[in-house]
């Protein structure tokens, strides 16, 4: 890492130090970018899931590498050899040449790293769920909309072509009028005790970094590299990991946004530390102009909707379930049927009307280029994050809630904010 450091770059990082933000003039770092330039993209996070993210924009322009693992990190250069290499994601965006930034690191740094590239001028690609609490999901939404730069979530599905026909059945309307949605995902975490031991923190692994703005707490390797979603300081388990994914495809076939009232269904008692193994929790969302009131009811480990047949039970562990009035349409990440099938046997589909995407990392590149729309941009994914996060607010504190979303409040339940705002250490701030 190059920690020199000149005059003038002195200056501008003590004032941003003084202010607790981390920006660069926008101005200085606007550049005009032709569709066959190639970005300069930096990355935070380069293994695992950012893994995956680094090989989706390798066709462009690596120049920058940032990760807590010196190991995933040395490897990373190894293929990126031109790239500049960091621990500390701040010190990444300190260099200027970088015109776009994948943050693909765990929940609880989504947030600081996404905002802090925003104001610094940069483009966004940021891993799903947008961020580990709601309000910070609401500051990048509100970020980026104020720095106008091109944002796209890592909801990869959504780029497929099976969701494009699923949400043209709906909207199409194969089923007719739809009231009902039932969600659900076979993934579980949690429902841990905190470790008791605490070994030393591995040498390759800069852990006060990892931690970033979450509160101190002694290393263990229940945490980092892989476990992190079993804990509320670090994630939000199934339903943070999956809600984005799942419930994306009702949010966009059914236009939702956002929920009217939230309330726990069923689920294990509430643990202090770590995310529930199971849980069921039920969103009320209003019309949408001639479009009726909905219902979604969300499961996962394990649980599914009691619509589903035995046989359907076994074959679709993880599903959206749409109950319309003319029928029902079952689909999840790569298949669709309608139902009853008989009741469809001479059905035709509607000659698509949604493009295919380029891809979904492709998708935010070109918009970078040219200024063109992403599908999952931040105005539509906050949203769809805050939904999704709400349901472990109202899981928590064991209540239907009743939500203002303009003021992020669930108005019957003020107990319900200390889930809803986030709280960060000393020194860390968005």
């Amino acid at each position: 890492m190059n920690r020199s450091l000149n005059r003038r770059q002195f200056i501008q990082q003590s004032a941003a130090a003084a202010t607790g933000a981390w920006l660069i003039n926008i101005q200085t770092l606007a550049r005009s970018i032709s569709p066959n330039e190639r970005l300069n993209i930096g990355m935070i996070g380069v293994a695992n899931r950012a893994g995956d993210d680094l090989k989706e924009v390798s066709g462009e322009n690596i120049v920058a590498l940032c990760d807590i693992d010196d190991n995933y990190l040395a490897a990373a250069k190894q293929k990126y050899a031109q790239a500049k290499v960091y621990n500390d994601f701040r010190r990444l965006l300190d260099q200027k040449d970088i015109d776009a930034v994948v943050v693909g690191t765990p929940d609880h740094t989504h947030a600081v790293a996404a905002v802090a590239a925003l104001k610094s001028g940069r483009h966004v690609y940021c891993e799903k769920p947008l961020a580990r609490t709601i309000s910070e999901a609401r500051i990048i939404t509100e970020t980026a909309r104020k720095h106008k730069r091109v944002t796209q979530i890592g909801t990869q599905i959504h780029a497929g072509s099976n969701y494009r026909r699923v949400a043209e059945l709906v909207q199409s309307g194969a089923v007719g009028p739809v009231r009902e949605v039932h969600v659900w995902v076979s993934a579980t975490y949690g429902g841990k005790d905190l470790p008791r031991e605490t070994p030393p923190v591995p040498p390759n692994i800069h852990y006060d970094l990892w931690l970033g703005p979450v509160e101190y707490r002694p290393y263990s390797p229940e945490y980092v590299p892989f476990k992190w979603r079993n804990w509320w300081a670090f994630g939000g388990g199934a339903l943070a990991d999956f809600g984005c994914h799942y419930m994306d495809l009702p949010h966009w076939a059914l236009e939702l946004s956002r929920p009217l009232t939230v309330e726990p269904v069923d689920g294990p008692p509430v643990h202090p530390e770590s995310t529930p193994p199971w849980l069921v929790v039920r969103y009320e969302y209003p019309a949408r102009g001639e479009k009726p009131p909905v219902q979604l009811t969300w499961y996962h480990g394990g649980k599914q909707p009691v619509l589903l047949s035995s046989e359907q039970a076994a074959k679709w562990k993880s599903g959206v379930l749409f109950v319309g009035e003319k029928g029902q349409l079952l689909a999840d990440y790569g298949r669709h049927v309608l139902l009853p099938e008989q009741n469809f046997a001479k059905f035709e589909p509607p000659a698509p009307f949604i493009k295919d995407s380029i891809g979904h990392h492709k998708e935010w590149i070109e918009a970078c280029k040219t200024g063109g729309p992403t599908t999952c941009h931040f105005d539509y994914s906050g949203p769809l994050t805050e939904a999704a996060l709400l349901g472990n607010v109202a899981y928590r504190v064991g209540r239907k809630l009743e939500w203002d979303w303009r003021k992020l409040k669930a108005t019957n339940c003020p107990e319900a904010d200390r889930h809803i705002q986030h709280h960060y250490r000393r020194g860390w701030k968005i």
